[in-house]
C-alpha cells in the first residue's frame, strides 16, 4: 500500500518525508501536475479535499494498486490581525505568491501598525484518506510573530516566527528542533498510528 502525499508544495513535501518514518511518493510523480481548488472554510476541510481528490483520481486511473492519500493544510494565525492570514497562508499576497511575497506582506501588515511582535500560532490538519476511511488529526505550534525576517531556514512565514520559549526565529533554529516542535511534527506523530493501522488492515 503506497503513501501518497496530496501537496505541489516542495517545502512541505520535503518537511514530511524527513519526518515521516514511512516512504512518502509525492502524488505528481503518479499524475502529473493536477491543480486543486482548496475552497474549504478550515484548516481540516481543505486538507480533506486534497486528500479525497487525490484518491479519487488514483482510484480511477491506477485502480489495480492500494492507496492512503496524507495531505496537510497548514498556515500562521495573528489574533491581533484578526486571525490573519490563517487558511489564506498560502495565497495572502495572492493566488501566485511567492513564500516571500506572502512574509514580506505579512510583515508589512506589523508595521503598518506598529507592532513589534505579537502573538501567534501555527496550525496543521492532516488528512488521511483510504478505502477504509477519512481521518484529520491537528497540531499546533505556537510563539509570535516579529515585524522583521531573520534566519534562512525553514520555508513560509518561518523566518519571522518565534516559537514558545526560544529566542529565535524559525528561520534561525536548526531543523533538528523544528522536527521536534513544529505544528506539523505534532501532526505527524498522531497520523502515524493511524497509518499503521490502515496498513495493517490492507495486509490482512
Amino acid at each position: 500500500m503506497k503513501l501518497v502525499l496530496a501537496t505541489g508544495n516542495k517545502g512541505k513535501l520535503r518537511e514530511i518525508k524527513e519526518m515521516c518514518q514511512d516512504e512518502v511518493v509525492a502524488f505528481s510523480e503518479l499524475l502529473g501536475d493536477l491543480e486543486i481548488v482548496e475552497d474549504g472554510d478550515t484548516f481540516a476541510a481543505n486538507a480533506l479535499i486534497k486528500a479525497r481528490t487525490i484518491y479519487k483520481k488514483l482510484s480511477k486511473e491506477k485502480p489495480s494498486e492500494a492507496y492512503i492519500v496524507m495531505a496537510d493544510d497548514s498556515g500562521i494565525s495573528l489574533p491581533q490581525l484578526g486571525g490573519v492570514p490563517g487558511i489564506y497562508s498560502a495565497r495572502y499576497a495572492g493566488k501566485n505568491a511567492t513564500d516571500k511575497d506572502n512574509l514580506y506582506k505579512l510583515i508589512g501588515a506589523l508595521k503598518e501598525q506598529g507592532i513589534k511582535h505579537t502573538p501567534a500560532y501555527y496550525t496543521a490538519a492532516i488528512a488521511i484518506v483510504c478505502g477504509y476511511g477519512e481521518y484529520v488529526v491537528h497540531g499546533w505550534m505556537y510563539g509570535e510573530a516579529i515585524d522583521e525576517a531573520r534566519g534562512k531556514k525553514g520555508f513560509g512565514y518561518d523566518p519571522m516566527f518565534i516559537p514558545l520559549g526560544y529566542d529565535c526565529t524559525l528561520g534561525e533554529l536548526d531543523e533538528e528542533i523544528k522536527k521536534e516542535i513544529s505544528h506539523r511534527a505534532k501532526a505527524l506523530k498522531l497520523a502515524q498510528p493511524i497509518i499503521k493501522m490502515l496498513k495493517q488492515k490492507q495486509g490482512r
